[in-house]
């Protein structure tokens, strides 16, 4: 269970995540970029940022790449959230696949 203060630091990673790799998503055509979920550690040190990625198939290359850049990321986080947080914590980036999940129950389903 989540404390209210790890709900209001992810939903605030969450937003300028997204527009860090919405404007970074402008450099690499025909990819489509967004943080679905973010969940931070109860000492707010680790954050597990989930993906969405479209096309599905460049999914895995995608993370991997943001997942070496990683250290640039957080540091571009940094700048934009430097007055709100003390700490900026350790990104770690997911693919979130769950709508691929759901679209497989529902194909079971019918």
């Amino acid at each position: 269970m989540e404390t209210t203060r790890q709900n209001k630091i992810a939903r605030l990673l969450q937003k300028e995540l997204s527009d860090i790799f919405l404007l970074q998503a402008k450099a690499i055509s025909g990819t489509l970029v967004s943080v679905s979920v973010v969940r931070i550690s109860p000492d707010l040190s680790i954050a597990r940022v989930y993906l969405s990625i479209f096309p599905p198939d460049k999914s895995e290359e995608m993370v991997k790449n943001i997942n070496e850049n990683t250290r640039s990321i957080r540091y571009e986080l940094g700048t934009r959230v430097r007055h709100q947080l003390r700490i900026i914590p350790e990104l770690k980036f997911f693919v979130d696949d769950s709508l691929d999940y759901l679209e497989k129950i529902d194909s079971l389903l019918k």
